[in-house]
């Protein structure tokens, strides 16, 4: 495992040692100069300028007594606030090439994460140093804008897209003379049409009404039926000697990755810039959608007591490097990040209105009693390739828990071994004790959730680009809105919405998370 993420012991990274994969000699860089101009193929890594002798001095927290600075919703951001956007913007785009502060180069950070390098595994994605990874990301670009305006109190704005005022793009993105606009954005996804949370590189056609129905449903589910426990909120533990991806955790897997496809060129091979992580960088609003994500960490702990972080070492002591608003190499860990207050910001209040959106059950009486006998025309067989939907049944380990024990544990069906094309758009979903052709949504109790890969297609060029990884669907909750949670077994079904033959499952299983 590369330095830069973590390495060696714990997890922990002591030294930056062989100058690291993700640092390279600018003069000796052959980076591609316009990734994604090959179909997305690139002949090189998206490697960081790294210049010798350079510094490694460990992160200080910003003084308490200073005030804390106020992340803007994007829909709200006054035109003061807007003028210094802008400026900063121009300013880093300006910095030279080999600048560690360039617009480039730190969308660069970005994609060199994203197991961008050869014969290096780098991955902050699909493990449980998604959030502290993309919250120190947020913070030394945000730092570095200041710096180059010279206000120590400026703060990146953050995309609002789980309220009914901010599910849209921005219209501050929108304007195509501004430093602000990217011409690699779908064009049919302009303000003021809505954000879609399942989008599966297709517009379903929902009036605006049904889609923030489905949209408000997606995210009570994702925040509170599937994400009650860290691992599955934070993602899946990743250590050092680990293979990558080891699962997502909830709002990673959606909204996170359709509103990255959604946003991004569906014209475009691998719907750059937003629709795939090496380029997604390059598009301004990346910043205020990672904004958002971070303000899901800040809340998922701020609506629920039973929220917590994990308390393992391996995680808290993880270290990375980033260069700060001085081009000084800095070495954060996950320990120092874990409140936004310590690093001497927090976000603007605004509504919340998926709290009390919890999906519904669509199915009747009838066809609920129905569906607990009911078998599959064809029982999967594993692994399968998923070319249709499948579905199998699943005996439950354990029946009619009581309240406390549904507490203390939660009820977690696993879709493991997922193995999937990298390179291309990959979305299935998963519903219980329903079939494709019961025609059940988001907004259905009936739907667990979906896997949803944005493409990563920027590393191999001749071999496979392969992932391999698993989905964890928190289903207590689902359960007793269906009525099912005495029952024997579940019935699964996995419907492939995008990257049909691209994708396959190794098998299914129930297991409890404490």
């Amino acid at each position: 495992m590369a330095c830069m993420l973590h390495a060696g012991v714990m997890g922990h990274c002591e030294a930056l040692t062989k100058v690291d994969a993700s640092f390279c000699d600018p003069k000796n860089n052959n980076e591609c100069k316009n990734l994604g101009s090959q179909g997305g193929k690139c002949a090189a890594s998206c490697c960081l300028p790294y210049r010798p002798g350079t510094k490694i001095v460990d992160f200080k927290r910003p003084s308490r007594s200073s005030p804390l600075r106020v992340r803007p919703a994007a829909h709200l951001v006054d035109p003061e606030h807007l003028a210094k956007y802008k400026k900063a913007i121009e300013l880093m785009k300006a910095l030279p090439a080999d600048d560690p502060r360039n617009f480039i180069q730190q969308a660069n950070v970005h994609c060199v994460h994203c197991d961008s390098i050869p014969d290096h595994d780098i991955q902050v994605h699909q493990n449980w140093f998604f959030y502290p990874w993309h919250r120190w990301y947020l913070y030394f670009n945000e730092r570095i804008l200041g710096k180059l305006i010279g206000d120590d109190t400026f703060t990146l704005p953050f995309w609002n897209w789980d309220s009914l005022e901010g599910m849209m793009l921005p219209s501050i993105y929108a304007d195509p003379s501004s430093p602000l606009y990217d011409n690699l954005r779908d064009a049919k996804h302009q303000p003021p049409f809505l954000v879609d949370f399942d989008f599966n590189g297709t517009d379903p056609g929902f009036t605006n009404a049904q889609q923030i129905d489905h949209n408000l449903k997606i995210m009570y589910r994702q925040f509170f039926s599937n994400g009650k426990k860290p691992m599955l909120f934070l993602g899946s533990a990743y250590v050092a000697g680990d293979k990558p991806n080891p699962g997502g955790g909830s709002v990673e897997n959606m909204p996170h990755n359709n509103v990255h496809t959604w946003t991004g060129d569906r014209t475009r091979p691998n719907f750059e810039d937003m629709g795939t992580f090496y380029s997604a960088g390059r598009d301004p609003i990346f910043f205020a959608h990672h904004a958002n994500i971070d303000r899901m960490w800040s809340l998922w702990k701020k609506l629920s007591r039973k929220h917590r972080d994990f308390n393992d070492s391996n995680w808290l002591k993880t270290s990375f490097l980033f260069y700060d608003e001085n081009a000084d190499l800095v070495r954060v860990t996950v320990k120092d990040c874990l409140k936004t207050r310590w690093l001497g910001y927090k976000y603007q209040d605004v509504k919340i209105p998926w709290v009390k959106a919890r999906p519904t059950p669509k199915l009747t009486k009838a066809r609920k009693a129905a569906s607990r006998s009911v078998k599959p025309t064809a029982e999967a067989k594993f692994p399968v390739t998923l070319e249709s939907p499948v579905s199998a049944t699943l005996k439950r380990p354990k029946v009619g828990r009581s309240r406390k024990e549904k507490e203390e544990e939660e009820e977690v069906l696993i879709v493991e071994g997922i193995e999937f094309d990298r390179d291309h758009f990959i979305k299935f979903d998963v519903i219980v004790n329903a079939t494709e052709g019961d025609g059940i949504t988001p907004g259905d109790s009936e739907f667990a959730g979906s896997f949803v890969n944005a493409p990563h297609r920027h590393r191999h060029l001749k071999e496979e680009n392969k992932g391999k990884t698993r989905l964890c669907l928190g289903i207590t909750d689902l359960l007793e809105d269906i009525g099912g949670e005495d029952d024997d077994g579940v019935l699964v079904t996995i419907v492939p919405k995008a990257g049909k033959g691209k994708v396959s499952v190794g098998g299914l299983r129930i297991d409890f998370s404490k």
